[in-house]
């Protein structure tokens, strides 16, 4: 196309640079050795008697001098100029004295009519300027035309889906490259075989599903998965994110979802991976949340391409979101998207595995435990691993290391999940505030049953916090009971009951951890049914609601008294754990003063320093 937009404009520029040359070839040459010469010294010369012939033209009046006259210029070797013909303009009044001087002097007179312009140059002055206007607007509708139908030119080219191909020779991901997914791979094996061998399935009256809805939190590996089932099956991989679709102008979206099912049918066998489906497939009709032509009719576009008049064959369409709540009904009915593969978070086993494949390229050093690593990075996804194996890589350049260590895995880890050490200057009492807060986190959690086991505490600040004190369960949890969630709150209210105990009052240290407790009790009483007096009810308060567009307000489906009861009943589980970690705190106060002043003199404590600390006290770390 841009060869042809600059063929355009050449063929334009040539047209007008013709012209232009046209007119001057056409338009008289200048007289040679000609000065201009004003009227007064004209009148001199001609008195003189050195004037030989005039000619007029109009106001027009040239002629020669007998002998060549000296105006004033010089040339190149400085020798000044002289010329033997002049020409000069006659002056608007009517000179009755130079006929009767030109007379007397014998001078030829030559009358001439006025020059009229030529025909070829009133036609160019007249038409050039709507040959160029015609030319422009020509490129114009060349352009949105363009060559061989309407998915050519300007217009054309912006209606273009832009999605990137990925053949057979750069498709090079498979299963293979995707690891902790076993679950998900098995659900698209089908996929890939459909794709392989379609007789197989299309002998019987068997149908593959048309659409496959990946589904699962940020970075669990979506994108990876749908490019390693087309890398698995050989096929084309057209990839596109849905917020390709959308523009200003009403009806390209729906173009771009055309042209992309139209390429996708020609390299058929072949799949159409949308990512981030929810930019373009919300619910319709659902006041603020939607309302927008180019997007609604993007989506009516894409619900007929996926099952309309005409459906696709052996073209297979992925999309991957993290929201398909928010997704409208048509796309999830059989037909459509009527497969929904789900991408969770991967657990320890799974973890290591994928551990293993983001190092394939790193050379780690001999004391590097791959287990270790996946057992210490609970709720961490495919992306989180690759960020920590790419932050220990670093951390190793920059110390010159020939591989990477332990000791590098474990800062890179620090870094993702307790944040960046930053050099702040802190005064000593701050210090000793913060190595309490920590201390009472940390104390809290070793002696109350059922509680997480510490990690590493630490009054280094991190992130926007001054202190952290991390804890790792044994293993991934999915279900969490009601002792374990006391014991929570209880432990993040440990460090607010340290500062009482020994400062005698509270700061606002413990800000982030009143918020987590507080919202840890309100789901509890509303959501998980653990109150004694509201019993086995749920309720929408506590749940997170991001905005769909159904309804400006959530519905209020309890009433005042409810309402009490609930702000009670959180009241009560929040008073709970602070006096579990009161108690714990008021009967183990030397413990704390060992833990804080280690702190203070280490900075950093793990957990067997922390258990070796208690052990030295007197203290039992047995739960």
């Amino acid at each position: 196309m841009q060869k042809n937009i600059m063929r355009q404009l050449f063929l334009v520029l040539l047209l007008v640079v013709g012209f232009n040359y046209l007119y001057l070839a056409m338009a008289p040459p200048p007289p040679v050795k000609t000065t201009p010469l004003s009227y007064s010294r004209f009148k001199t010369e001609l008195q003189q008697g050195n004037v030989q012939e005039i000619t007029v033209q109009g106001s027009d009046l040239r002629g020669s001098f007998k002998s060549p006259i000296v105006v004033g210029d010089v040339d190149d070797k400085g020798t000044p100029r002289q010329y033997s013909r002049f020409t000069t303009l006659l002056p608007p009044f009517q000179d009755s004295q130079l006929l009767t001087d030109l007379e007397k002097q014998g001078v030829e007179i030559n009358i001439q009519p006025e020059q009229e312009p030529s025909p070829w140059t009133s036609v160019l002055v007249y038409l050039l300027p709507w040959v160029l206007i015609i030319g422009v607007w020509w490129f114009i509708l060349k352009g949105m035309r363009g060559r061989g139908g309407p998915g050519g030119g300007i217009m054309g080219s912006f209606a273009k889906s832009g999605a990137r191909l990925y053949s057979r020779e750069t498709s090079s991901v498979t299963f293979a490259d995707v690891a902790g997914l076993e679950e998900a791979k098995q659900e698209l094996t089908e996929i890939v075989e459909f794709l392989r061998n379609p007789k197989k399935f299309t002998r019987l009256g068997g149908k593959v599903p048309r659409g496959v809805l990946l589904v699962g939190p940020p970075g669990t590996g979506k994108t990876l998965l749908a490019r390693a089932v087309a890398g698995e099956a050989g096929v084309p991989f057209y990839s596109i994110s849905a917020s390709q679709f959308i523009e200003m102008f009403v009806g390209v979206g729906a173009s771009r979802v055309r042209d992309l099912f139209e390429s996708a049918k020609k390299s058929a066998p072949s799949i159409i991976f949308i990512d981030e489906l929810d930019a373009v497939g919300r619910a319709r009709g659902t006041g603020l949340g939607g309302g927008n032509d180019e997007r609604e009719q993007t989506l009516n576009q894409l619900l007929s391409e996926l099952d309309g008049f005409d459906p696709h064959a052996e073209v297979v369409v992925m999309s991957a979101t993290n929201r398909p709540d928010v997704l409208d009904t048509a796309l999830l009915r059989p037909g459509r998207f009527d497969r929904q593969v789900v991408v969770d978070r991967p657990d320890w086993r799974a973890r290591e595995q994928i551990l293993r494949v983001h190092t394939r390229q790193v050379p780690l050093a001999e004391d590097v435990d791959l287990m270790v690593i996946a057992r210490g990075t609970p709720g961490m996804c495919g992306a989180d691993l690759e960020s920590l194996v790419n932050e220990a890589a670093l951390i190793a350049a920059r110390e010159n290391s020939p591989n990477v260590a332990m000791t590098h895995m474990e800062r890179a880890k620090d870094r993702l999940l307790m944040g960046v050490e930053r050099k702040l200057v802190l005064s000593e009492k701050e210090k000793r505030i913060t190595a309490y807060h920590e201390a009472g986190h940390t104390l809290v959690a070793k002696l109350t049953p059922g509680a997480d086991p510490i990690h590493k505490v630490t009054i280094i600040p991190r992130g926007q916090a001054l202190g952290v004190t991390q804890q790792l369960p044994v293993d991934d949890r999915y279900h969490y009971q009601q002792e374990f969630l006391l014991s929570r709150i209880a432990v993040s209210l440990g460090g607010r009951a340290a500062e009482q105990a020994i400062f005698g009052e509270y700061s606002t240290g413990a800000q982030s951890d009143l918020k987590q407790v507080a919202e840890l009790a309100e789901k509890m009483v509303c959501q998980w049914g653990m109150s004694e007096k509201i019993g086995p009810l749920t309720f929408s308060r506590g749940e997170e609601h991001p905005f769909l567009g159904r309804k400006l307000a959530t519905d209020k489906t309890f009433s005042e008294q409810m309402a009490w009861i609930i702000d009670q009943e959180i009241e009560k589980i929040v008073k709970e754990g602070a006096r579990r970690a009161e108690k714990v705190i008021g009967e183990n106060l030397n413990l704390l003063e060992k833990l804080a002043e280690a702190l203070l003199e280490e900075e950093v404590l793990d957990n067997n320093r922390v258990e070796q600390i208690l052990a030295s006290a007197g203290g039992t770390v047995e739960k």
